[in-house]
C-alpha cells in the first residue's frame, strides 16, 4: 500500500522555526515529484514548496521563498521541509503529495497525498 506520511507539525512563535517531514511506504520517493501545499481555514489550498523528479531541482510559492526549503533524503525514502522565520500567516493543516510525472509538477493534481500535519505560528 502506497503511504505518504506527514510529521513534525506543532507549535512555534513568531520567528520561530519547524521541520516537516514526509516518509513513504510502500515505494520510493527518488524518482517522484514532491510538493508541499497548505490548507488555511477558510482559504483554498496552496502550494507552497516543489522538488523535482529528474535533478532536485526547487521551486517555491512567493509567500514561503527565503524562508522554507525543500529537500529529499534517499537514504531515509523523506521529504523535508524546513520553514524558518515563521509567521502567523504561515498556520495551516501542512499536506505532502507525490507524482510520477518527470520533473517539476507545478500543480494541484498529484497521483499521493498525506493526511496533513496542523502547524501553528502564534505567540
Amino acid at each position: 500500500q502506497l503511504q505518504l506520511v506527514e510529521s513534525g507539525g506543532g507549535l512555534a512563535q513568531p520567528g520561530g522555526s519547524l521541520r516537516l517531514s514526509c516518509a513513504a511506504s510502500g515505494f520510493s520517493l527518488d524518482s517522484y515529484a514532491i510538493g508541499w501545499f497548505r490548507q488555511a481555514p477558510g482559504k483554498e489550498r496552496e502550494g507552497v514548496a516543489y522538488i523535482s523528479s529528474a535533478d532536485d531541482a526547487t521551486y517555491y510559492a512567493d509567500s514561503v521563498r527565503g524562508r522554507f526549503t525543500i529537500s529529499r533524503d534517499k537514504s531515509k525514502n523523506t521529504v523535508f521541509l524546513q520553514m524558518n522565520s515563521l509567521k502567523p500567516e504561515d498556520t495551516a493543516v501542512y499536506y505532502c503529495a507525490a507524482d510520477q510525472r518527470y520533473g517539476l509538477v507545478i500543480s494541484g493534481t498529484y497521483d499521493y497525498w498525506g493526511q496533513g500535519t496542523q502547524v501553528t505560528v502564534s505567540s
